[in-house]
């Protein structure tokens, strides 16, 4: 029964911590946007030996976004603290789950709160990306970051349930 209890134990562990890693890496990810966006816009953005009008769409939003960034944060560097706060704000979220990652049957309300979370992400890319005018297919990517982060807690969910009947 013990054996049983620490591979479920480890099981939610690493799920939970895939998880936090997650939450933890986006994050990181909002504070270098201009430099990340600017990677990007090489790698898969416009150039100038490209033909806007046979240039995919993505790659034209890629450049758009871009160009934005640049010239926001030129006139308007402050703009780049909105950022800073997503990323704290992945930072202190991702520290809540650290109470379920030690305690799973105690803390297994933080779990549910962030699927609540998860789906709030679908809602508001669903509500907000038409309103900002962001491409239909960039609202879906911003979706799946709900979908993606849902499965891990689901998952945890089901297992805190199997640890606590060991108990």
């Amino acid at each position: 029964m013990e054996v049983n209890k620490r591979k479920l134990l480890l099981r939610y562990r690493i799920a939970l911590g895939f998880f936090i890693f997650g939450l933890v890496v986006s994050g990181i990810t909002a504070l270098p946007l201009q430099w990340e966006l600017s990677i990007l816009d090489r790698w898969f953005g416009m150039t100038e030996y490209i033909d806007p009008g046979s240039t995919p769409w993505w790659r034209t939003w890629i450049a758009l976004v871009d160009q934005g960034i640049i010239g926001t944060y030129a006139r308007y560097p402050f703009f780049g603290y909105a950022t800073d706060w997503l990323a704290f704000g992945h930072f202190v979220i991702a520290a809540f789950f650290i109470l379920p990652f030690v305690d799973p049957a105690r803390y297994r309300a933080i779990l549910h709160i962030g699927l609540v979370a998860c789906a709030g992400v679908i809602l508001l890319a669903l509500v907000c990306g038409p309103v900002r005018s962001i491409p239909f297919f960039w609202t879906l990517i911003d979706c799946s970051f709900g979908i993606i982060g849902a499965i891990p807690l689901l998952y945890c969910l089901r297992l805190s349930r199997k640890i606590d009947d060991l108990l």
